[in-house]
């Protein structure tokens, strides 16, 4: 079952129930905040309710960062782009035959997005709710002009406890560490946290197990058209800053991220479309 309700906020939101799992998708970015496979508990990690404003990005959940990544050259402008602070239009839901349910929403810049960023794009968002969270993001180039895109589907997971969650299928992949001034490191064998993390795994394409010890499941990220991964955690001091953190829910949250990012940006000719998708499964738990 698929409907439509005020959210948080009083913010549209899809809620889809079927029997495998519940999810649900604000139309405010279209941010998937919620997805729970039956007899397991919730994947997503989502941050204070009362942050859910109209033209503000949710915290948590799996906002869409788009037409660039990070910070933009010109500090005027927002980080991560505006997608995911921009009203979507459902274009259809569907219940399929399989007893899985799929929505599609769609976003199309206008003049007020051309005002930060002066090029045209349609954008579309599919979303696949069963056993696995499937998620194809589309973007076609309307304009007349290439452009290039930087993008990330900014995935929020729930953990038990940071500091005894690991994540693996990154070894031996060169990352920029942010933390340590953009310095060039090299991944070992797995991923483990002891303070803030920031960091993106250049040429990265292949399937990230985020092993959560104390929740006792393992979560699975495999993707597509992806040739980065960032790996994000604020930790104590950097959460505390931050108006939309819970205190202490660092220590419930791991960002792992499918995107293209610095050398993986992308140049996007007209009338041409790219195509990032990722799909997530979980283990145990």
């Amino acid at each position: 079952m698929i409907t439509t309700s005020p959210g948080i906020g009083g913010l549209p939101r899809l809620s889809i129930v079927n029997d495998f799992a519940e999810a649900e998708v604000y139309l405010l970015g279209a941010t998937v905040t919620h997805w729970k496979p039956r007899d397991h508990a919730p994947v997503l990690w989502t941050g204070p309710a009362d942050l859910y404003q109209p033209g503000k990005p949710i915290r948590g959940g799996i906002p869409l960062c788009l037409p660039w990544f990070g910070p933009h050259a010109d500090a005027s402008k927002p980080a991560h782009g505006f997608v995911r602070t921009r009203p979507w239009t459902v274009e259809r839901t569907a219940e399929l035959p399989d007893g899985r349910s799929r929505v599609k929403l769609s976003f199309t810049t206008d003049a007020e997005t051309r005002a930060i960023w002066p090029h045209d794009l349609r954008v579309g968002l599919t979303v696949t709710v069963g056993k696995t969270l499937g998620l194809e993001l589309t973007i076609t180039n309307t304009g007349k002009e290439t452009v290039v895109i930087g993008e990330a589907l900014h995935t929020y997971f729930a953990v038990e406890d940071i500091r005894r969650t690991i994540v693996h299928g990154l070894s031996g992949t060169t990352y920029l560490d942010k933390v340590a001034g953009g310095r060039h490191r090299q991944c070992g064998d797995g991923i483990a946290f002891t303070g803030e993390t920031d960091r993106v795994y250049l040429s990265a394409h292949d399937e990230c197990v985020i092993d959560d010890e104390v929740g006792g499941r393992r979560i699975r990220v495999r993707k597509s058209g992806s040739g980065a991964t960032v790996v994000w955690n604020p930790w104590i001091a950097k959460s505390a800053k931050m108006a939309d953190f819970g205190t202490d829910q660092w220590m419930n949250m791991v960002c792992v991220e499918s995107g293209n990012a610095h050398d993986s940006t992308y140049a996007l000719p007209p009338a041409f479309s790219h195509h990032l998708g990722c799909e997530i499964g979980v283990e145990g738990g």
